[in-house]
Order: C-alpha cells, then structure tokens, then sequence
C-alpha cells in the first residue's frame, strides 16, 4: 500500500509542471473589418503577444495599436491619427481567463471550445468582455481562434458625421494564435 502511494506521489510530482506550464506568442494574428455601406475596411497586426497559464486559464493579450497593416496607407495614418491615436494609446490588451476550463484539456491532444471572460482595453477605455473561441491542442502547442464584435463607441473611439458611411461602429474582429510552451 505503502509503494503504491509513493509511486502515485511521485508521478503527481513529476506531472505537475506539464500541467503548470505556460504557453507564450509574439507573432499572434489580430484582424478587424469594417462592413459600412460606402467602404469596407480591413487591417492585420501579426505581432500581438499572449500569455496563456495552462493550470488556471488565465491569459492575456497586448497588440501593438501601430502593427495594423492597412491596403491603403492614408487609412492606416487616418486610424493611427485620428481614431485610435496610437501615440496616445499605443496599445489594446485583454486580460482574462477560460472560463470553461474543466471542459479544455489544454493538456490533450483535440479541440475544445472555450468559453472567454475578461476585460479589454482599447483606446484608453477598459470593457468587460465575453466570447467563445476554438482551442487546438496538438503535438505541444495550442492554436486559439475567436472572433467578435467591438463597438467603437463603446471606446470613446469617435467617427465624425461625414465618415459614417466609410466607417461602421461595429467591427468585426478576429484572433488567431498558435502558443507554444514558454522555457
């Protein structure tokens, strides 16, 4: 009895750090749309940072306000000047956790869906945010994937009357992630 309560012991012991450990990015994929009825908009950033703790499902998240890419380069220095300003605000980050954890073996190969809670912060504003997401774990690494809606109003982000139909209030936006174990 003895011998098999050590041995279970002993493999908790040398289990715990794969069950601890933290998964990290830097080269995370954040991409938002706008829909309006005069113009659609686009933008990438694939530099934003997240931080994943497997043991608790705590995480978070900064994207470089600056790192969106824009087909056109007025729009680009138009969201940087005027919208976001990002010399003001140079980032966006999420701080939260899966909720659902019980429900993502994020120690198992397979794919999960994840239910998200926290709070982001653009523009200077911080929000409590809710989403669900899709959570691949294979071969060590865990591939995040999620969109949802942000409203600009929402962050104080203003769109002047004459830019309306250019710019829609809710953008869609999109995150894609694949986190490997930090060392």
């Amino acid at each position: 009895m003895q011998k098999r309560l050590f041995i279970l012991a002993a493999l908790f012991l040398l289990a715990a750090p794969m069950f601890a450990q933290k998964y990290f990015t830097r080269d995370g994929k954040v991409k938002f749309f706008s829909d309006a009825s005069m113009e659609k908009i686009e933008a990438v950033n694939k530099s934003a940072t997240a931080v994943l703790d497997a043991a608790t499902g705590k995480m978070e998240w900064k994207v470089l306000i600056k790192g969106f890419l824009f087909e056109k380069a007025l729009m680009q220095e138009h969201f940087n000047e005027n919208y976001l300003e990002s010399s003001k605000y140079p980032n966006a980050t999420f701080k939260g956790e899966i909720t659902n954890l019980k429900e993502v073996n994020l120690g198992k190969d397979g794919s999960y869906t994840a239910k998200v809670k926290g709070r982001m912060n653009i523009h200077g504003v911080e929000k409590d945010v809710e989403t669900t997401g899709t959570v691949k774990v294979s071969g060590g690494a865990i591939a995040i994937h999620s969109g949802f809606p942000v409203k600009c109003s929402d962050y104080n982000i203003r769109i002047e009357a004459a830019k309306v139909s250019n710019i829609s209030n809710e953008i869609k936006v999109t995150v894609d992630a694949t986190l490997n174990p930090m060392k």
